[in-house]
């Protein structure tokens, strides 16, 4: 009778034991759940926060970069309206070589345009070495054939270049270059005075987006190393 009630009695504690061991459990996944939605609310606001600074700072640089462009390519109409009276007045001001540049890209032949700003840059040279690594890169770039931006010349011109390349001076490319703006001045400038872009900047209308058949490659002097340049002045 004893050893019955001692079992009985050993059997209820188990219970109790087991109830309250449940309940801690029981208890503490609701606890545990309860801390998770929390944490999880948490990061998700927190996420959303960052969200919001990312496109708040996305469209204010956006904005920015597009107004500072707009407030750098603005042209009077009376401004564009000088570079009708001769491609030497055009060329002699950044937003008209600017402008001249964009149109010819059009016409696929900026290589052209490109080849007269690299001759100017060439030309301000003043150490040797310095007009050594020019003259090459200018050379291989617009003048040998199949050169990548290869200019049209005569035979005659081509090969004096060729020739003198070696031993390059401030004036081995003037004829080539005075052969392209020629080339310029009496078929491309016409044209650019009744293309679009012209017409539009002396009466004062927006810029139109042009369809180009590919980028531009400019030309600028970090082709060489450890030459520096004054081509950007141009650009």
């Amino acid at each position: 009778m004893e050893t019955t009630l001692l079992l009985c009695s050993q059997l209820n504690m188990c219970e109790s034991k087991e109830k309250t061991f449940f309940k801690l459990i029981h208890g503490s996944g609701k606890e545990e759940t309860s801390k998770e939605a929390k944490i999880r609310a948490k990061e998700k606001r927190n996420r959303l926060s960052l969200l919001v600074q990312k496109l708040e700072f996305h469209e204010d640089t956006h904005s920015s970069r597009w107004g500072h462009l707009a407030k750098e390519t603005r042209v009077s109409p009376e401004e564009a309206v000088k570079w009708g009276e001769s491609f030497e007045k055009l060329l002699s001001r950044r937003d008209g070589l600017e402008a001249f540049t964009r149109f010819l890209k059009t016409e696929f032949s900026e290589e052209n345009i490109e080849f007269w700003i690299a001759c100017e840059d060439f030309k301000k040279s003043k150490e040797p070495q310095q007009i050594h690594l020019k003259a090459k890169a200018i050379y291989e770039k617009f003048i040998q054939t199949d050169a990548p931006q290869e200019v049209n010349l005569d035979f005659h011109t081509k090969e004096v270049i060729t020739k003198s390349i070696t031993h390059p001076t401030l004036h081995c490319f003037d004829a080539a270059q005075s052969r392209v703006y020629q080339l310029m001045e009496q078929d491309s400038y016409t044209r650019f005075l009744k293309s679009d872009i012209y017409l539009d900047l002396i009466e004062g209308r927006p810029k139109r987006p042009t369809n180009l058949r590919r980028r531009s490659r400019s030309f600028t002097c970090n082709e060489f190393q450890d030459v520096k340049s004054d081509v950007a002045i141009w650009l």
